[in-house]
C-alpha cells in the first residue's frame, strides 16, 4: 500500500503537480495542512488538492487565517501582506472546502496526524529534540506525521534510554520505521532545508515503511507569477535557494 504524505504546499501548483506526478499511483493521500499561504497559486492548489481521490486534509495556520479562524496579527510582516492577497483571491467555494477540514489531531490507522505538533495541532513548530520529546507525550499511535517546519527529518525516540534523536534520511532510501517516532515530509511549496526541491513522503502501513523523496519543478515560472501578482519579492527568492 502507498500513502502521499504531503504538505505545506503553500500555494504553489508547479511543486504540487511535481510532487503528483513523481509520486505515481497511491492508494491514499494526507495532506497535513496550509495547502495556501505565501504563493501565486491559492485556487489552483485548493482545486487540486479537493480532486485527490481518497484525501485527508487537515487546517493548516495559513489556511485557517484565511477563511477568518485566525488573526493575521501573529504572522509576519510579508507572510500578513500575502495572506491578505489570498483571502481577496481565494474562491467562496474554496474557502468553504478549507472550513471543513479538522484542525485536530487525526488517527490513521498506528500514524496520529498533524498540521504542527501533538500539543499544538495547527501551531507549535517542532524544531529540536527537546520540542520532540515533549510531544511523545501527547499522542499514543506509534508514530505521528507533522508538517509546518517545512525540513525534512525524524524525531526518533528510543525507549530503551528515553533519548530523542533527531536524523535526516537520505531521499529515495525507503526507511524501515521503528516505534515512536515523530516524521516530517517537508514542505512541497517552500522547502526551508536549503534543498529548493518540492519534498513529500510516501509511507507503506503494510511494510511500515518511510521514503522521503525531492522533485525538481520550474521554480522561475512561480517566481514569474509570485511578481505579477504583487507579492512579497522574499517570497520569490527563498523558492530558488530552499530556505
Amino acid at each position: 500500500m502507498r500513502i502521499l504524505v504531503i504538505s505545506d504546499i503553500h500555494s504553489n501548483i508547479n511543486a504540487l503537480e511535481s510532487v503528483l506526478e513523481d509520486a505515481g499511483v497511491v492508494d491514499e493521500t494526507w495532506c497535513l495542512g496550509d495547502t495556501v499561504g505565501y504563493g501565486p497559486d491559492p485556487n489552483a492548489c485548493v482545486e487540486r488538492v479537493r480532486s485527490l481521490p481518497n484525501l485527508t486534509c487537515l487546517l493548516g495556520n495559513h489556511d485557517m487565517a484565511v477563511i477568518g479562524e485566525m488573526p493575521f496579527d501573529p504572522f509576519n510582516g510579508d507572510a500578513h501582506l500575502s495572506l491578505e492577497w489570498q483571502e481577496r483571491e481565494l474562491s467562496a467555494v474554496n474557502k468553504d472546502f478549507l472550513r471543513t477540514l479538522p484542525k485536530t489531531v487525526q488517527v490513521k490507522g498506528d500514524v496520529s496526524l498533524v498540521h504542527g505538533s501533538p500539543r499544538d495541532p495547527v501551531w507549535e513548530y517542532i524544531l529540536n529534540s527537546m520540542t520532540a520529546r515533549l510531544n511523545f507525550a501527547a499522542f499514543k499511535t506509534s508514530w505521528c506525521f507533522v508538517g509546518h517546519s517545512h525540513a525534512q527529518c525524524i524525531f526518533q525516540l528510543n525507549q530503551v534510554n528515553d533519548h530523542v534523536s533527531l536524523e535526516v534520511p537520505r531521499p529515495g532510501e525507503p526507511l524501515q520505521l521503528k516505534p515512536r517516532a515523530i516524521l516530517n515530509p517537508g514542505s512541497v511549496g517552500q522547502p526551508r532545508d536549503h534543498d529548493a526541491r518540492a519534498a513529500y513522503a510516501i509511507f507503506d502501513p503494510m511494510t511500515e515503511t518511510w521514503e522521503l523523496r525531492r522533485v525538481v519543478y520550474d521554480v522561475a515560472s512561480v517566481q514569474e507569477r509570485i511578481h505579477s501578482a504583487g507579492l512579497p519579492e522574499k517570497h520569490a527568492v527563498r523558492l530558488g535557494e530552499g530556505w
